[in-house]
């Protein structure tokens, strides 16, 4: 009997103590935890959408990130002004920064021209700065500012056959834009100005032309709203104004051709993921100039853009565009207006070799006159790689443009290269 009263107060001990110890835990626990407990259906809050303070830091290390290329290539090139080689020299340097709130992008590059039978020449010096920045998570700002001197060839496409020496341009522009997403809405508003000075031109009669009457201010706004329908199409209608003013009078008007210009556009956009992306655009353009003789030119402006990837070895993209400006020195009339189509074809066969083509046509109209352009162009060429640092290039292209004023032209460029990049 005593036995098993002992057991038994063995069996009531054992539960006990379990009770004590758990009383004890219970008693030692971290009031701060325990204040830290949410009540009955109540949940934590989503986490900030902005990161704090520290994570807007930019990094510094580095800064920068620094690519460059060194390309040097041998051209030939056969059309109605006979034959002609030349080395072409290009170098290109580009910096990048990409930080949490601010991108910033600057590229540089170059081009020196060497005929065999002329002297050396720099025919193309370009440098552009673009960035952007999160204000917060719906307002971002834009920006971007460019310079760019040109010396095209005389036989180059788009030059007039009786031009033996062609005009330098320099041009300069900038532009600064903000945009605000609300909801679905989202709306942009960019403005923009940019002056284009040209040197001479040289007639093949040895005649000499200045081309002053063209050197040009403009100045141009854009306001763009967007709605999302989807996640993938947006559509959108955008109304930009613009400004031209021309430094003097033209020598064969005898009066400036300072003009106004309005624009009304509505457009789609579609993104599915980074395979395909499409943009297509339709509306009306109206040019104004302040002489009232010179009256008014209307326009119905198209543009579209598609770029197709359907894996990481094809690149397939395609545009169309309209484009309404000033004719430029060497041309007739008050405006050029131009509708262009281009395509271009990059396939990767391996990792040492790739090939591209491209395809373009091109019509143009000059107001006041009945002058007019046309033309396409075909290319194709391939890239073997030969290491990381190295590759050789080969490019072929035919252009062929008819004119009122020049009249039928062809041109035929075979280039063979190399290109050297960090």
């Amino acid at each position: 009997m005593s036995r098993r009263l002992i057991f038994s107060g063995r069996a009531v001990l054992l539960p006990a103590s379990i009770l004590v110890l758990a009383g004890a835990g219970t008693a030692w626990a971290d009031p701060v935890a325990a204040e830290a407990r949410l009540p009955a259906n109540q949940y934590p809050l989503a986490p900030d959408p902005l990161p704090k303070r520290a994570q807007l830091r930019e990094p510094f290390t580095p800064f920068f990130v620094t690519d460059w290329t060194l390309s040097l290539r041998g051209t030939y090139r056969r059309d109605g002004n006979g034959e002609r080689y030349e080395a072409i020299l290009a170098p290109e340097v580009s910096l990048k920064h990409q930080g949490n709130r601010a991108n910033l992008n600057i590229d540089a590059s170059g081009e020196v021209r060497q005929p065999i039978k002329d002297q050396i020449s720099v025919s193309g010096l370009r440098l552009g700065i673009d960035g952007d920045y999160q204000l917060d998570q719906d307002t971002s700002l834009t920006g971007a500012l460019g310079l760019t001197i040109d010396q095209p060839e005389a036989g180059d496409p788009g030059q007039p056959s009786s031009v033996a020496s062609a005009p330098t341009s320099i041009s300069g522009s900038g532009s600064l834009g903000v945009s605000r997403q609300l909801s679905r809405f989202n709306v942009g508003i960019t403005g923009a100005i940019n002056r284009t000075i040209y040197g001479q031109s040289t007639l093949t009669t040895g005649a000499v032309v200045d081309n002053g009457d063209q050197n040009i201010w403009g100045v141009d706004g854009e306001l763009r709203v967007g709605y999302r329908v989807t996640p993938i199409i947006e559509v959108f209608a955008q109304a930009g104004v613009g400004r031209d003013m021309f430094d003097h009078a033209s020598p064969t008007l005898l009066v400036k051709t300072d003009a106004t210009s309005v624009s009304l556009e509505a457009g789609i956009k579609g993104q599915w993921g980074s395979v395909l992306e499409a943009e297509a655009t339709a509306g009306v353009g109206l040019r104004r100039f302040d002489e009232a003789s010179l009256g008014e030119v209307r326009s119905t402006l198209y543009d579209a853009s598609v770029s197709y990837l359907p894996n990481s070895t094809l690149r397939l993209t395609g545009g169309f565009t309209t484009t309404v400006e000033p004719p430029g020195p060497d041309s007739s009339g008050t405006t050029r207006t131009e509708y262009a189509a281009r395509g271009t074809i990059d396939y990767t066969i391996n990792s040492w070799l790739a090939v591209n083509g491209l395809a373009n046509w091109r019509t143009a109209s000059f107001s006041g006159t009945a002058n007019t352009e046309r033309g396409f162009g075909l290319g194709a060429g391939a890239q073997y790689k030969v290491n990381r640092q190295t590759s050789v290039t080969a490019d072929y292209a035919y252009d062929h443009s008819e004119s009122t004023a020049d009249g039928t032209e062809d041109s035929h460029t075979v280039s063979v290269g190399v290109t050297l990049k960090r």
